[in-house]
């Protein structure tokens, strides 16, 4: 079995969504001064890789710390979303149907990621027509994951996606960088966030295992 990264390091100066505090990160210990060393972290909760919980939108969603453990891993297929693809039908995913069934997870690669650290990151990626999303639903899916910075425009103030989503319990996966060694379609994912209370949302290490 063969591990892949698909987290974004997370940075002062990374890439965040519109509006959303930068990550601050700081040293309070040192080796040299104090013996050991420690980091301070100032992050918010839809930082980086991170997973979107119902309790992000839904004053009664489940938080990421009252979902069990084994929420955040399962079989997990890889789609590979065409080029200049703007809004992802139903007909495209049902190519896949057999290996959506056998999923706990869907990973899109759009491959939005190349544009970590633009401006371009944060417009025009695929998104989901609502048919396609109600379609998706009709699956016992646990999550869907995508490298782009949301299931939904920049902008939007309704959020269709994310409340279909967040109202079949699942969870949301933004931010995942695909690296380029890795081939496989069908694999485990695993996405496990901090544990702190009423988690809304929380970055997370992104792992897919192949083999």
């Amino acid at each position: 079995m063969e591990f892949f990264d698909l987290s974004h390091t997370i940075h002062n100066t990374m890439t965040v969504y519109p509006g959303t505090n930068q990550p601050e990160i700081k040293k309070t210990s040192t080796v040299e001064t104090d013996g050991y060393c420690e980091t301070s972290l100032g992050i918010e909760s839809h930082t980086g890789t991170h997973i979107d919980a119902p309790a992000h939108m839904l004053a009664t969603g489940l938080s990421l710390d009252r979902m069990p453990v084994s929420k955040f891993t399962g079989p997990a297929v890889i789609i590979s979303v065409p080029q200049n693809t703007a809004i992802i039908k139903k007909p495209f995913l049902q190519k896949f149907e057999k290996e959506i069934a056998e999923a706990d997870f869907i990973l899109l690669k759009t491959g939005w990621a190349d544009f970590w650290g633009s401006e371009n990151y944060f417009r025009g990626f695929p998104v989901f027509s609502e048919e396609t999303a109600r379609w998706l639903c009709s699956f016992n899916l646990k999550g869907i994951g995508i490298d782009a910075i949301s299931f939904d425009p920049v902008g939007a103030n309704d959020w269709p996606n994310h409340y279909l989503f967040f109202e079949n319990g699942l969870i949301l996966i933004e931010n995942l960088n695909f690296p380029s060694e890795l081939t496989a379609k069908t694999g485990t994912f695993f996405c496990f966030p901090l544990k702190f209370t009423d988690a809304d949302g929380s970055p997370a290490r992104a792992v897919f295992a192949a083999g």
